[in-house]
């Protein structure tokens, strides 16, 4: 049985040979093409098994900040392998997690000090969820078991992620009945949303362990942005009413929004954030819950009942974990912020121009974040293939036709991407005519 649609151009034998067996993510199976075969990754380019090579215009969903294989990563990862590819984190510790734990703690603003590590962002949405939930158990109040979190969200694919989930418009909602029930409000970016959202805080605190964000920007859920002053107003509200704020910052950390985390752009400090995608620079899985010594107390505690019960089987991975601390070093060394600025202006500039054409409803951008929204996506296997055929690698979903490039891109580099949006976009809106 071949599993995906009519194979038009010649692919590698390895390729052949796991059709029948690989399951790829997001997409059907029976009728989707066949993905494209990558054989190595330099810089921005993915190389193909053809011999052409595309500019990940996805910098591979938001993860390789500096690009793929900088020397730098590779290196502490091969001094790193060397020593120690992986040992359990119960009840040992090791110099890789215990340096990433520190860094981290010494760049997220405020008391965000105490660090949980996980191996996924899902996970670590999970761990938040848990974490939030056991503390106000810790503290002897049972009754908050529900979380809210904002019309458009994403917060991940695993069963508790899935519930904070845009409960009508996400990719799982199908799932609905059979997820955690939980409270989905309109973003507070207006004062009769903001009235409501605070509304719904004065009387269901007793029963909410916490509001979950993505800060500024809303990924999966649509590329949909919101203020700083929106983020601000989630904050104050929360702490007014003793609810707890947890960030996801799993696709906006590590400078993809203009500061190194989203959060800064507001000034606020949330109870717990959730990193992933660019901590290690997309080199390998990890991800973190941080928590502010407000929360971490309420389990410090001769009680051993009081503890958080979870740990991930590759948690504290010290070759992630080394790996993310290059990275960071990365970041201190080399002047990724203002790439990052550089980047907002082209992405303005050499998007506007699809602003006019016809069934586009919004072109925005937002740090090395650029959006072009249509009014609805059709002919998507077509339209991807087309990116494909310019030399970029650029995935469309939703009503979006989006990048998120490598914070390393070169001038030169971004232009074929936008002038690739450009160019695709006034061709597809005609292929429906």
């Amino acid at each position: 049985m071949t599993t995906t649609h009519q194979v038009k151009q010649t692919i590698p034998p390895w390729q052949a040979a796991g059709l029948d067996h690989v399951w790829m993510p997001y997409c059907q199976m029976k009728t989707a093409p066949t993905p494209i075969a990558v054989t190595h990754t330099e810089g921005v380019y993915l190389h193909l098994a053809d011999g052409r090579r595309l500019i990940d215009g996805l910098a591979s969903w938001w993860s390789a900040c500096h690009g793929y294989n900088h020397p730098h990563i590779r290196a502490a990862m091969h001094r790193q392998i060397d020593a120690m590819s992986h040992v359990m984190f119960g009840g040992v510790n090791h110099e890789p997690a215990s340096n990433l734990a520190r860094r981290l703690a010494a760049i997220l603003p405020g008391d965000l000090d105490r660090v949980f590590f996980s191996d996924s962002g899902s996970v670590a949405v999970e761990v938040a969820m848990k974490m939030a939930l056991q503390y106000y158990r810790n503290r002897g109040d049972r009754g908050r078991t529900r979380f809210v979190s904002f019309a458009n969200a994403y917060h991940g694919d695993t069963t508790g992620a899935m519930s904070l989930c845009d409960p009508d418009r996400s990719m799982h909602a199908a799932f609905g009945a059979a997820l955690l029930q939980q409270t989905s409000l309109p973003l507070p970016n207006d004062a009769a949303a903001l009235e409501r959202f605070d509304d719904h805080l004065s009387r269901h605190r007793s029963e909410l362990a916490g509001v979950f964000v993505e800060p500024l920007v809303q990924g999966a859920g649509g590329m949909r942005f919101h203020s700083p002053q929106t983020l601000a107003a989630i904050s104050e509200a929360c702490a007014r009413h003793g609810v707890l704020l947890i960030a996801d910052e799993l696709a906006t950390g590590f400078g993809r929004t203009g500061t190194m985390f989203a959060v800064e752009q507001a000034q606020i400090v949330p109870d717990i954030l959730c990193l992933g995608k660019a901590l290690t620079a997309g080199a390998v899985g990890l991800a973190a819950t941080v928590a502010t010594e407000r929360v971490f107390r309420a389990f410090w505690s001769d009680d051993p009942g009081s503890a958080l019960m979870h740990g991930p089987t590759f948690m504290a991975n010290p070759l992630a974990c080394a790996a993310a601390g290059a990275s960071l070093d990365l970041f201190e060394r080399e002047p990724r912020l203002e790439q990052v600025a550089k980047i907002e202006r082209e992405l303005r500039r050499g998007l506007e121009p699809c602003r006019h054409l016809p069934r586009v409803v919004d072109v925005r951008v937002k740090g090395a974040i650029g959006v072009v929204q249509v009014d609805s996506l059709d002919h998507v296997d077509r339209l991807r293939q087309a990116f494909v055929d310019r030399g970029v690698w650029i995935r469309p979903f939703g009503d979006c036709i989006y990048l998120t490039p490598p914070l390393v891109v070169a001038p030169d580099q971004l232009r074929q991407l936008t002038e690739a949006i450009v160019a695709v976009t006034e061709q597809w809106a005609a292929w429906s005519v």
